[in-house]
């Protein structure tokens, strides 16, 4: 266990409490549920507990009472600059998450809700955010406790973030008043909230309270307290970060160390040490201000003070005392830099990178040695940017960029969000072909709020290749110079039990590339599917080569369509033996064209220098310096001349030196029309859903994220040729289900206004999923007779009646579901629901569907799901 001492160094403590809010429902429909007023108990105990607790000063501690979006953001970042050993960040108020569920939103004063996608949250910071500006202290240890509804959601972001950041995992450590997608009471209004109150209890003791050791105590706190969320569960806090990294909070009656000072010679950073004792002098005068302000305020009032006597002095006093002032502001400078000239790094300028899911692995790589290389440091040893990168989706991303940049900034609905369905907006896009680009450039409509700025070459390349069995592979000569459809061929004729996979074409460049050939001289794209493995394609290429070692026999016989360099740095993801493989070159199928783009978005331009210089330091280092030094570790090739493979060891790993003729760069109308005949390739699909509507359903039923919500979200992967119904499931006497939306053809508005949480409504009922999954089977067993035609089962729960799936009950489902063959998609409002050996686990596996929970982004990925069976395109 790795422990912190915080007392001796400057320490911060943020106390963030709302409990009076500018816009409350029901006077106002988009206001907030209502006023907190427990939480002011809440910052008046807890500022009385932290004073006395020998860690932090009084005046270490800053109560924000009520504020406002704007007074939170100043508030953290003089906080987050200020602090050295321990910040502490405290928040009570209302929480709020979107429809998607991946972000957690700490409601300010001014906050409203708005419906509709992503940006229904105004007045709200977004943790992420949050996280962004702590994770920029250079502080020793951060510590954040969250009191509010959905605080449990927050473990999968700060995960997600560390995960993508540059962020020491020591650093930061997390507490949460409640598990994930939990609403809770906020109390009577008379003492704190119920977590805080228990949490208050625990600091308030005598000796040291270390951090592992409050949140190892307030469970059982709440348990004996008989604390419960909103369901009426146990209301249980939750805890993230290093397990092995603790820090002391506070230390009632205990004698305070004597630090030893630092010595160069025993590992102290003489810099950093410099640095400290600068803070430690600027908080000797007063916490609350960076830069300039902790000395000048009370300097301030000494020179009143000095300039009142100074103007009743004599002329030889003033010439001396100005030379006092200039020696005092010299030392002013001495105070704030150091003799050495030292100084604080502020928080580097941030860039946003979206790229295709198959590059994100690599980019990110070459990200995180950017973020530490000269080319991203100054002279002081600061960073010039931070970069954050994510990828979406080709589709997605291609649409948003060529039809939705106005949405973008400011999402109005619900299915029109790509904020939500693709990310934040970036300032620089790196898709795997450029024909994505003339994607968006060539079908631009409307008003266009983004600016593409491509180079005239990809930087990078990579051949997409059919990865075959090394036993199942042919000669040298039938392995290039030859079309997809003889690759395909020469592979059957081998084994004829050999198969072929490919990912997801809606998802990543290189699948839909792939598909080119695929139907290259097939008048019917359903004949060249067929062609392939069945079952739901992988979503990206690195996900299906990591997943064909899971089955001895499926890796011996399975060939991959997935980029050459994958054969060298993406088959690291699994600790087992895999089959060798050897790659075949198709000549009727593109290869990545890796390029950089430069977004710039209408309006944005509050910090366009800096950003544009940003901007540029990182494209030039990523496309003509060090950058390719990642990209060629990872096994792409030279984008110019023959290309060549920018590592000649790379041939080790099954790719050939000379792949032979290579198909052409690709129109963009190619792409689009492959992507369309492959989303109607199987024809119209059917789709049943069922959605629990029994009691325990009453706190998941409204707005995005609730149960009709998440369905209504997925209707964009139908259309209008397909077919689909909604059932309600509750009751366990005859009548267990309800036929909400008969099976047929609709309209979306009218299946949204069944959906709508005031016509379908919660039952004063239990349900029984086992009775209901039965029916349905055998209901989609009656439709799928006449035509090949894709079907799925949707059951949205919130397993509380999962009772009833145990024992033989739960056989008979899973033995039916084997049976009939219908993938089921099992979505669950309860964290975990997807764990090995869970119900909702096992009958997705059993009917080749799969199982999300809420632990997933449930709206887009049940969107995704449901357009793998549909014909829509939204």
């Amino acid at each position: 266990m790795s422990r912190f001492d915080p007392r001796g160094h400057v320490n911060r403590a943020l106390l963030v409490g709302v409990s009076d809010y500018d816009h409350t429902r029901p006077a106002e429909p988009d206001g907030v549920p209502g006023d907190l007023p427990g939480v002011r108990h809440n910052l008046d105990r807890l500022r009385d507990v932290l004073s006395g607790g020998g860690v932090f000063g009084a005046d270490e501690i800053t109560v924000a009472r009520s504020p406002s979006l704007d007074d939170f953001s100043e508030e953290l970042r003089r906080a987050a600059h200020e602090a050295e050993g321990l910040l502490l960040l405290y928040f009570a108020g209302h929480g709020a998450v979107p429809s998607a569920g991946n972000e957690l939103f700490l409601q300010m004063r001014n906050a409203r809700v708005v419906a509709g996608g992503w940006a229904v949250f105004p007045g709200a910071a977004q943790f992420t955010g949050v996280l962004t500006e702590l994770a920029g202290s250079d502080v020793e240890r951060i510590v954040v406790i969250l009191d509010c509804c959905y605080a449990g959601n927050a473990a999968r972001i700060f995960q997600d973030f560390a995960d993508h950041h540059a962020v020491d995992r020591h650093k930061l450590l997390l507490l949460m008043s409640v598990q994930a997608n939990r609403l809770i009471h906020a109390g009577d209004g008379t003492v704190p909230t119920p977590f805080t109150d228990e949490l208050l209890h625990l600091a308030g003791r005598d000796g040291p309270l270390w951090f592992q050791d409050l949140c190892g105590a307030l469970p059982g706190r709440m348990t004996a307290a008989g604390r419960t969320t909103t369901l009426g569960e146990p209301q249980e806090p939750q805890r993230a970060g290093d397990p092995h990294t603790d820090v002391l909070l506070a230390a009632r009656g205990t004698p305070r160390p004597v630090p030893a000072p630092a010595r160069p010679e025993d590992g102290a950073n003489p810099t950093r040490a410099r640095r400290r004792s600068v803070r430690e002098r600027l908080a000797l005068l007063t916490p609350r201000r960076t830069g300039l302000a902790p000395l000048l305020r009370p300097l301030a009032d000494e020179l009143r003070a000095a300039a009142r006597w100074f103007r009743r002095g004599r002329p030889g006093l003033r010439a001396a005392l100005s030379a006092v002032l200039v020696v005092a502001v010299s030392g002013l400078g001495w105070v704030l830099l150091g003799p050495d000239g030292d100084h604080a790094c502020a928080t580097p300028l941030e860039l946003r990178v979206l790229t295709d899911p198959d590059l994100e692995s690599t980019v990110r790589a070459a990200t995180d040695a950017y973020l530490t290389s000269d080319a991203n440091t100054t002279g002081h040893g600061c960073r010039r940017s931070g970069l954050t990168v994510y990828s979406a989706g080709s589709a997605d991303a291609v649409d948003a960029l060529r039809e939705d940049t106005d949405a973008w900034q400011e999402p109005v609905a619900e299915d029109d969000n790509p904020q939500r369905d693709v990310g934040p907006q970036p300032d620089v896009w790196i898709p795997a072909s450029t024909t994505d680009v003339t994607r968006v450039t060539g079908g631009r409509q409307g008003r266009v709020y983004a600016e593409l700025e491509r180079d005239d070459r990809p930087f990078v390349y990579s051949p997409v290749v059919l990865a075959v069995p090394r036993d199942l592979a042919g000669p040298l000569g039938e392995r290039r110079d030859r079309p997809l459809s003889l690759l395909i061929d020469d592979l059957r004729r081998r084994d004829p039990d050999a198969e072929v996979r490919r990912p997801d074409p809606e998802f990543t460049t290189s699948a839909l590339l792939a598909t080119l050939g695929l139907y290259d001289g097939a008048g019917d794209p359903g004949e060249a599917e067929r062609r392939l493995a069945p079952g739901a394609p992988a979503p990206k290429a690195a996900d299906l080569l990591c997943a064909l070692p899971d089955d001895a026999d499926t890796d011996r016989t399975t060939a991959a369509l997935a980029p050459e360099f994958l054969l060298k740095s993406g088959v690291g993801c699994r600790q087992a033996i895999r089959t060798p493989r050897l790659a075949a070159y198709p000549t009727d199928v593109p290869g990545l064209t890796p390029t950089f783009v430069r977004v710039r978005w209408k309006d944005a331009d509050l910090d366009a220098t800096a950003r544009d210089d940003a901007v540029r330091r990182f494209h030039t280092w990523l496309t003509d310096g060090d950058g390719l030094t990642v990209f060629r570790d990872a096994g792409f090739r030279s984008a110019a001349g023959d290309r060549p493979l920018l590592d000649a060891d790379h041939l080790g790993t099954g790719v050939l030196r000379d792949p032979g003729r290579a198909a052409g760069d690709t129109g963009r109308t190619d792409l689009d029309t492959a992507l369309t005949r492959y989303r109607g390739a199987s024809g119209p699909g059917r789709v049943l859903y069922l959605l629990d509507n029994s009691g325990s359903m009453a706190g998941l039923w409204e707005g995005a994220s609730g149960g009709p919500g998440i369905l209504k979200q997925s209707l964009g992967g139908l259309g209008d040729q397909d077919q689909y119904g909604v059932w309600t499931v509750s009751g366990t006497s005859a009548a267990r289900h309800d036929v909400r939306l008969p099976f047929g053809h609709h309209r979306r508005a009218d299946a949204e206004r069944v959906l709508d949480p005031r016509r379908t409504t919660v039952r004063d009922a239990e349900a029984d999923p086992r009775a209901a999954l039965l029916a349905a089977f055998d209901d989609m067993a009656g439709r799928g007779a006449d035509d090949d035609g894709p079907q799925l089962i949707v059951f949205l729960t919130d397993d509380e009646d999962n009772n009833r799936l145990t024992g033989g009950k739960r056989a008979e489902v899973l033995t039916r579901a084997r049976q009939v063959k219908v993938p089921v998609v099992m979505v669950s409002l309860d964290s975990g629901a997807c764990d090995r050996g869970r119900a909702d686990a096992d009958i997705a596996e059993a009917s080749g569907g799969r199982c999300l929970d809420a632990s997933d982004d449930l709206g887009a990925a049940l969107h995704d799901e449901v357009a793998r069976a549909g014909t829509g395109e939204d």
